[in-house]
């Protein structure tokens, strides 16, 4: 999983929450620090992609509540992320940074909250439903 993946589900993440009226605010200290690295990442990636058509379309599926990105929206989103952090250096190195700060904190959290995203899927952290690709289907019951 890279740096880039992982900013990208962590933004969604991020978009989801502050769109979920049901979520609340954070519970422990660690949920704070948390949420607070989650800001602060979701400012780094806006500052730079805050116009780009994909982060753009990324949020907007987000605010809209999907569970996670279509699959070309986030594509887009990661290679318009790509770009910019293989362009600036600096941006590349504070992108690395936060990604790293978010990891450390949500495995750490208090609650016992894990955000971590896998083989292209979005990060989550009390975002209910979010599974990426086909859901599983039920097992149909013998008897």
């Amino acid at each position: 999983m890279t740096g880039i993946e992982s900013a990208i589900g962590y933004v969604y993440a991020w978009v989801l929450r502050q769109a979920d009226p049901v979520t609340g605010p954070p519970d422990s200290a660690g949920d704070h620090a948390l949420a607070a690295a989650l800001d602060r990442l979701h400012e780094l990636v806006d500052r730079m992609l805050g116009e780009d058509p994909a982060f753009r379309r990324l949020a907007e599926e987000a605010a809209a509540g999907r569970p996670q990105p279509s699959d070309r929206t986030r594509r887009r989103a990661q290679d318009a992320l790509a770009e910019v952090a293989g362009q600036d250096p600096e941006f590349a190195a504070a992108l690395d940074r936060a990604v790293a700060q978010v990891r450390a904190l949500a495995q750490n959290s208090a609650t016992g909250v894990d955000i971590h995203a896998a083989h292209g899927s979005v990060a989550a952290w009390s975002v209910r439903d979010v599974t990426l690709g086909n859901p599983p289907q039920p097992v149909p019951q013998q008897g």
